[in-house]
């Protein structure tokens, strides 16, 4: 009941701040390009936070992690839902690889583009080539960038491999992965399986449980390995064994 009253009063003011800030991040993003900067981005995820909080997600981030954050990392996770497209930059300071289609969305498409989102097309040879260019230049200039090493939405449960260019990155620049696992606990809900981003963000809007945990454990030092297909394969094998700890319980 406390709850209910409380959505009751805040949740539309949460919609309009996110609604003023839209418009605002909407109208700067057409400046030219060298306006952009640290700011766009800062007020970018802000607009992220907003954004979780308006579709009334109960979101945390939970510390496994023993040895405080490296300055500089390149963040992997799991990518069961649409939620971490706005869930990952809320909690953290990244630069974010996405796929080409999310440019075109009226609103969100040109916001994330001026604030420095990457973009790909996944079944274009000569597009990912370009992206891992962009993105190692991203990391080389001082950047954090999150990359979703199973090459998009693949359910509920870990794919089978992890495609390598995060750990190539990583290897090629020594910069440290910062491994997240990301736990829905209304997977049902929460996992997109080919609805509209509308569609699933409206059934996340309306689940019965918001609860939604991000795992963020040790960072992974690239020099123990000596190739990035071992890299990648130790990773995901830390991330099936997460699998268990935070899915299997469910």
């Amino acid at each position: 009941m406390l709850k209910a009253i409380k959505n009751i009063f805040l949740l539309p003011a949460i919609w309009a701040l996110l609604i003023i800030l839209s418009v605002i991040l909407y109208l700067l993003s057409h400046l030219p390009r060298a306006f952009s900067g640290r700011y766009y981005h800062f007020l970018s995820r802000v607009w992220c936070k907003l954004f979780v909080r308006a579709l009334d997600v109960d979101l945390k981030l939970v510390h496994k992690n023993s040895n405080p954050f490296p300055g500089h990392y390149i963040l992997v996770a799991n990518h069961p839902s649409a939620l971490e497209d706005f869930g990952v930059p809320a909690l953290f300071d990244v630069y974010p690889l996405a796929k080409a289609g999310v440019r075109d969305w009226i609103i969100l498409g040109r916001i994330s583009d001026y604030a420095g989102t990457i973009y790909v097309k996944r079944d274009s040879a000569g597009s990912r080539k370009t992206a891992k260019s962009a993105l190692l230049d991203a990391v080389k200039s001082g950047k954090n960038i999150v990359i979703f090493p199973e090459g998009g939405c693949k359910g509920a449960r870990i794919y089978e491999k992890f495609h390598t260019g995060a750990f190539e990155i990583s290897l090629n620049t020594g910069t440290p992965i910062l491994p997240v696992f990301l736990q829905y606990i209304d997977q049902d809900t929460f996992v997109w399986e080919g609805e509209s981003l509308l569609k699933k963000l409206w059934q996340i809007f309306l689940t019965n449980n918001n609860k939604v945990n991000y795992y963020v454990h040790d960072s992974i030092l690239p020099n123990g390995f000596s190739d990035k297909e071992s890299y990648a394969k130790h990773v995901h094998t830390l991330y099936l064994k997460w699998q268990k700890d935070y899915l299997d319980e469910l």
